[in-house]
């Protein structure tokens, strides 16, 4: 059983708590917001996360009842970049020692968390970076479709989102608005939502995004699958219908060995929401990481790091870290 802490409870983080509850080898004993937290040993269910929370900070539930919590979901928007490796820095000082898992999107932030490598490593944390829908999910796919080609000529994801409810999901609308010409995280992060609301308006509910930078470039980058400038990530998001606008799938067009050029291409169901394909791989990749975690593997990851690996990768964290291994153990003796 893997005890679960959640920081975050908006729409994300709510429905992690009613998809844990159906997940026998996950326990949700934790769940917060910047307004406070809830703990039980016993479990939580996905009802009591819209319950009030006491009022305390997230470092007081990890800080308080670390010893009882074997992975953490960060589930809160990253506004600005540094937002959610500002987090990670304050769960570092609390002293826990488990498995870290967050769905971030944008490549600066990704590249932020990867730079806290040696300081998850000395802290006892194995933190998974970028573990939703994309990057994650179509990531991964994009890493194990590359295993067809000698090379891979292109890569591009597109994802279509359709949003029932603006006040439980306005966090990741900020976020999409973030990539927008004319936008950025700071900007955004500093709008009302009367003005979110206003910017939606204009656009009658639809969000269309091109060419945003999304980590799924450096995450296949460093795993080596094709250098970034081939990757593109851009999508359309309905703020206004639960229905997906257009088919969620990522393409990936490589050359064979045999010379010829053919592309592969994974689709998701458009039943599938976003949280089923942000929650779910999240959860996924948690159980990796518990499972790495066990083998002594420490520091920083992408899930594409943990996907079969494409060529010699220019920053193999596995690696490096047995090599380590290896050399204190040589130095002990």
């Amino acid at each position: 059983m893997i005890n679960v802490a959640v920081l975050g409870s908006g729409g994300l983080g709510q429905n992690m708590a009613l998809l844990i509850e159906q997940k026998k080898e996950f326990r949700l004993v934790g769940i917060c917001d910047r307004g406070g937290y809830f703990f039980s040993e016993d479990g939580i269910s996905g009802n009591t996360v819209k319950e009030t929370k006491a009022i305390n900070s997230i470092t007081d539930l990890i800080s308080k009842h670390k010893n009882k919590i074997d992975a953490i979901f960060i589930a809160l928007p990253n506004l600005p970049n540094e937002f959610i490796p500002g987090i990670a820095k304050q769960i570092i000082k609390t002293g826990f020692k488990g498995v870290i898992v967050d769905a971030l999107k944008r490549t600066k932030a990704v590249e932020m968390i990867k730079d806290l490598d040696k300081d998850f490593r000395s802290a006892g944390i194995l933190y998974l970076t970028g573990c939703g829908a994309t990057p994650g999910l179509l990531t991964t796919a994009a890493a194990l479709a590359a295993q067809s080609f000698v090379e891979v000529l292109d890569v591009t994801i597109t994802f279509g989102v359709g949003i029932p409810n603006w006040e439980l999901y306005k966090s990741t609308i900020r976020e999409d608005i973030a990539h927008l010409d004319g936008f950025n995280p700071e900007i955004v992060s500093k709008m009302t939502d009367e003005e979110i609301i206003k910017e939606l308006e204009k656009r009658n509910g639809i969000l269309e995004l091109h060419h945003m930078e999304h980590a799924d470039d450096i995450m296949l980058e460093l795993a080596n699958i094709c250098p970034r400038d081939r990757i593109t990530t851009g999508g359309i998001v309905d703020t206004r219908n639960p229905k997906k606008p257009i088919s969620t799938n990522v393409k990936v067009t490589g050359r064979t060995f045999e010379g010829k050029i053919s592309t592969h291409q994974f689709v998701l169901g458009d039943e599938t929401t976003m949280a089923c394909n942000v929650n779910g791989p999240v959860l996924g990749f948690m159980k990796s990481g518990k499972w790495l975690y066990s083998l002594g593997v420490r520091g920083t990851l992408t899930s594409a790091d943990i996907m079969p690996h494409f060529g010699v990768a220019k920053e193999n964290y596995l690696e490096v870290q047995a090599k380590q291994k290896l050399k204190e153990v040589v130095s002990v003796k």
